[in-house]
């Protein structure tokens, strides 16, 4: 049987701003239809910028490298967080988010060298298109119609109460292993971003 491994790459957040969108979640959990929202550990919030999927583990150093193209010739970027947010929208709120501004222009572009770089390897970035965001629940199956259009109502009606900001300097390629209790994340690599 070949190992497989469920590989992303991000953009991983420091301690203090996890810690801050701890503190969001924890006033929208106070607010949410009970049981309504699972949501991410704090731990497990970061900044997505391609999902791989489940990879054979021989092609985890083909993969590093690629990532590690990807990440020279970027910069540090300057990110915050700002507004909150539902997928697909908040009549129908599956995805709860909070969304990102700073140096969102580098931002596209890494991603865009993310792409570049593993679409030889045979990965194609999202059809959807990059937006931005760092999610911190999901809507369960379970909830009823009512219950996830009032979690859409609470995070229409929430201002974000947090002014986290951080410099991202590193690319990283992040192992996920789902679990009953959530997924765990694991970094394999991470880049520096050090160029100019």
């Amino acid at each position: 049987m070949v190992e497989e491994l469920r590989l992303f790459v991000a953009l991983e957040l420091p301690a203090d701003v996890r810690s801050a969108l701890s503190g969001v979640q924890e006033r929208l959990k106070r607010q949410a239809p009970r049981g309504a929202v699972r949501w991410t550990g704090p731990e497990g919030i970061h900044l997505t910028l391609q999902f791989l999927g489940d990879v054979p583990a021989a092609r985890r150093e083909a993969i590093a490298a690629a990532v590690t193209r990807a990440a020279s010739g970027h910069g540090p970027l300057n990110l915050r967080a700002e507004g909150l947010g539902c997928f697909p929208n908040n009549r129908n709120p599956r995805v709860v988010w909070v969304g990102l501004a700073g140096d969102l222009e580098a931002l596209a572009a890494l991603q865009g060298s993310v792409a570049a770089a593993l679409t030889p390897l045979g990965f194609r970035p999202d059809a959807r298109g990059f937006s931005p965001h760092l999610t911190l629940g999901r809507v369960r199956r379970e909830a009823s119609g009512d219950e996830a259009r009032a979690v859409g109502r609470l995070i229409e009606g929430t201002a974000l109460d947090t002014a986290a900001r951080w410099t991202a300097d590193a690319l990283s390629l992040m192992r996920s292993e789902l679990r009953p209790e959530g997924a765990r994340y694991t970094c394999l690599l991470a880049a520096p971003l050090q160029g100019s």
